[in-house]
């Protein structure tokens, strides 16, 4: 099968909306990447991560303390994940080339392989966002219908009430499972990955040893298995919640399109930048200390139309852009409340297990 076609503008949106954000950043006299705010917080985060592991393994406090810890280090390996790793594997995190992939591989140290992620996010998540049977993000085997075009099984009835349990479970998915299938099979889906040189083998092998020492063997053997086991339960459930919720609050919701290909000519309806803004929402941008925390993935219209343009920018550019939509009667998704984003997709996953 191959991935399909967009097609052709019709119109001037994509020129023109380029052409605005671009004036944008020259008459600012602004760079699109990051600024020194950025990795102030980067550097806080960072540290804080690092603090909290060796408070945890090597000076182990009471168990209440440290479950408290461990959701903590699950909710920094999450913003790491926004707020450096996402905008390094971008190219958006700084105007430097070898601070992006410094900033892309703390994935690496976090269990995961920026090799993987930026073909499954960058390549095909981006390019075919909410694409049944191309984009990978709407792939959670039989346990969860995120689509209309999916197939439906009996267990979806129940989907909306059992979903944050698979969703906590995604990271574990991730690390232990996923990576390797797509190191042997070579694809993402039905996508085939960049060929790998040696230098990526042995990142992938070498660094998900790393992982497997600094969060399992060196764990185990200060605290004991049945300490470890909890605490990385708590911590990983925890990452795996807040990563994966973020992403299916901006795609997975009732306003959000789920464009089909024509079977005669495998092309999907809209040109590239309409079917961004068709199929992703934004959602509580109002809210500056969770744009914060969130690493601006809040205003996903903006990263998915502007993937290469650091988060920082998106509270500025995101009024270019929703001007541009009124001007061309493009309808712009965004829910001004956290929890108008979650019930929107809760309910969307309700009608699609009962659909």
């Amino acid at each position: 099968m191959a991935t399909p076609k967009f097609s052709k503008s019709t119109i001037s949106f994509h020129q023109d909306l380029k052409k605005r954000v671009g004036e944008y950043f020259i008459n600012k006299k602004l760079p699109r990447s990051g600024n020194s705010p950025l990795y102030f917080k980067a550097g806080v985060m960072v540290l804080s991560f690092i603090f909290l592991y060796v408070h945890l393994v090597f000076f182990t406090p009471h168990w209440a303390i440290a479950l408290v810890e461990c959701l903590a280090l699950g909710a920094l390996t999450a913003f790491i994940g926004f707020n450096v790793m996402h905008d390094g594997a971008h190219g958006s995190f700084s105007d430097k080339a070898w601070i992006n992939k410094m900033a892309g591989i703390s994935i690496n140290f976090l269990g995961a392989n920026v090799f993987m992620w930026k073909t499954k996010h960058n390549v095909v998540h981006h390019s075919y966002t909410n694409v049944e049977g191309v984009d990978d993000d709407l792939n959670a085997g039989s346990f969860l219908r995120l689509s209309p075009s999916q197939k439906k099984f009996k267990i979806h009835r129940f989907q909306h009430y059992y979903f944050p349990l698979t969703y906590a479970l995604l990271y574990l998915y991730w690390v232990f499972f996923t990576d390797y299938k797509k190191y042997v099979t070579r694809k993402v889906g039905m996508v085939p990955i960049q060929k790998m040189k040696l230098s990526d083998h042995i990142s992938f092998w070498s660094f998900k040893a790393i992982h497997l020492i600094l969060f399992v063997a060196i764990p185990v053997y200060m605290m004991g298995w049945s300490q470890w086991i909890v605490g990385f339960l708590v911590y990983s459930l925890f990452a795996g919640l807040l990563l994966t919720m973020v992403f299916q609050l901006a795609h997975s919701l009732e306003e959000t399109a789920f464009p089909v290909p024509s079977p005669a000519t495998n092309s999907l309806e809209d040109e590239w930048m309409i079917h961004q803004i068709r199929t992703t929402a934004n959602f509580a941008t109002g809210y500056k200390l969770l744009t914060w925390f969130l690493g601006g993935l809040n205003y996903q219209v903006e990263h998915h139309l502007f993937p290469k343009i650091s988060h920082i920018h998106y509270p500025a550019i995101s009024k270019i852009i929703k001007q541009a939509c009124k001007d061309y009667n493009i309808n712009y998704l965004e829910h001004e409340k956290l929890r108008w984003a979650f019930l929107s997709h809760f309910r969307h996953l309700r009608v699609l297990g009962k659909a």
